[in-house]
């Protein structure tokens, strides 16, 4: 059994309220649930309206599936004109 995490640092430069940033971040985690059946929240940052911080982990039994699939989650997120991604660091156990 391999267990894949991502620790992703946001920045939401154009939110001015906590509801709004709730909003966006609701959306990108329904996004990336639907996308890459994982588990994810936001783990940090939580009472700042320009940042956010999410964590996500996987099961496999591929150390190097899950190293991909995290990537390319991160790379969805990316796509999000909303957010700017400042950090993300995989941990692979």
């Amino acid at each position: 059994m391999r267990v894949g995490t991502i620790r992703i640092k946001l920045h939401l430069p154009a939110v001015t309220t906590l509801k709004e940033k709730r909003a966006i971040i609701k959306g990108l985690i329904t996004r990336v649930r639907g996308e890459f059946n994982v588990s994810i929240a936001e783990i940090g940052a939580l009472d700042d309206r320009q940042r956010a911080e999410l964590g996500a982990a996987l099961v496999s039994n591929d150390g190097g599936l899950n190293s991909r699939i995290l990537a390319k989650l991160v790379e969805l997120i990316e796509r999000d004109p909303q957010v700017l991604v400042e950090d993300w660091e995989i941990e692979l156990l």
